[in-house]
């Protein structure tokens, strides 16, 4: 599979994790033993709390998410109806 994934996280844990080079997780990522990512139709279910996953396939990275492999950063804005609005690119 080559698709893009994403990675959901706090502007603190962002700012900690690129002065250092690479994230080595969050708490749940630590606790599971590997990184929890997103494909882009993943992202708007990982941005609202709900109990369950719907049986979807989340990507995982086993180690740490090193910051060269970033291809942008972006935090979503808000839309008209108070929702984030997610900051969705395609690969050229």
């Amino acid at each position: 599979m080559n698709e893009i994934v994403y990675k959901v996280m706090n502007r603190e844990a962002f700012t900690e994790a690129k002065a250092k080079g690479s994230f080595d997780g969050s708490a749940a990522d630590r606790r599971d033993g590997f990184i929890h990512l997103s494909s882009v139709d993943q992202l708007e279910g990982r941005l609202c709390w709900e109990p369950s996953r719907g049986g979807a396939f989340f990507p995982h990275l086993f180690g740490a998410l090193d910051f060269d492999a970033l291809i942008w950063e972006e935090p979503p804005e808000l839309g008209a109806n108070g929702r984030r609005r997610l900051p969705l690119r395609v690969l050229p």
